[in-house]
């Protein structure tokens, strides 16, 4: 048996992020279900996760439930001491700790003024000075993580941990909104958006292609500030493979990469491997075999 993981809207849904980062960044086996924000799939997802109350919740094989990120942050550390949530030094430990209550609970402006939106950059977003301050805090106890405790790496605490899992939607938030932030600061946000695990969170949202328009803004827009992805288009078919890389199912939809026909079992499959094909290992297994 493994856990359940309900999420929200992929695009939009800061909180089901993280949530979603404690299982895929730890190789925790989950099945993830999946509602949309704003509508009554909401309430009739929890049903099977209550009391939770909002996404992400998870409920362990046993059955038990658990809301809210940092229960489940601690509740995946405490059983499963061997997957890295936290960092192994007793003092690192204390810091990141103390880091995600911090941003649990606080920076609102920053939160309330630039909603989390993967599918939007934008030239400039005109900050307030309450969010620029709260931007100045973000520096100030991530330089305090990353200089003491993770030097050798791009993470807070040297290799990736809860606490980097916890401040993904912030570094989204500086790329989506083009927020001004210091060169460190910056070299942070970046390992967030070449993170591969970031990347096909973001392809499976680009693939739902759910709009919610009170998260658009009225700015000038850039393109996504992380990596360019691999070109590939939706076509017909046939294909080299029969096969789905991913189900193993006969396959239905195709796309095209690099001049070579690939097939999918389903429009999700195939879209969300389009949106950045190179990281989805099966995929691209698939593809290096067959050159």
């Amino acid at each position: 048996m493994t856990y359940e993981l309900a999420i929200g809207d992929r695009s939009y849904s800061s909180w089901s992020l993280r949530g979603w980062l404690f299982f895929e960044k730890f190789g925790i086996p989950a099945t993830t279900r999946r509602c949309v924000l704003y509508t009554d799939e909401v309430q009739k997802l929890l049903a099977d996760f209550a009391p939770a109350r909002l996404v992400p919740a998870v409920k362990t094989p046993e059955g038990e439930v658990i809301g809210e990120s940092i229960a489940i942050l601690e509740t995946l550390a405490e059983r499963h001491p061997d997957a890295g949530l936290w960092p192994t030094d007793p003092a690192a430990r204390i810091m990141a700790r103390y880091m995600v209550a911090e941003m649990h609970a606080g920076f609102t402006a920053l939160r309330g003024d630039c909603a989390m939106n993967l599918l939007k950059s934008y030239e400039d977003s005109a900050p307030r000075p309450e969010v620029l301050a709260e931007l100045a805090r973000l520096e100030l106890i991530w330089a305090r993580a990353h200089d003491r405790f993770g030097v050798e790496g791009p993470w807070l605490f040297g290799r990736y941990s809860g606490a980097d899992a916890f401040f993904a939607p912030v570094a989204t938030r500086i790329a989506t909104y083009n927020l001004p932030v210091s060169a460190a600061a910056q070299a942070y946000v970046d390992a967030h958006l070449a993170d591969p695990s970031f990347r096909r969170w973001r392809a499976m949202g680009r693939a739902e292609n759910l709009v919610q328009p009170s998260y658009y803004k009225p700015y000038a827009e850039r393109p996504w500030p992380g990596p360019a992805p691999l070109v590939a288009e939706a076509c017909e078919g046939p294909s080299l493979n029969d096969a789905c890389p991913y189900s193993g199912k006969p396959v239905t939809h195709f796309l095209r990469l690099d001049g070579r026909v690939w097939g999918f079992c389903n429009a999700f499959c195939r879209d969300k491997t389009l949106h950045d094909p190179e990281v989805w290992p099966r995929f691209m297994a698939m593809v290096e075999s067959a050159r």
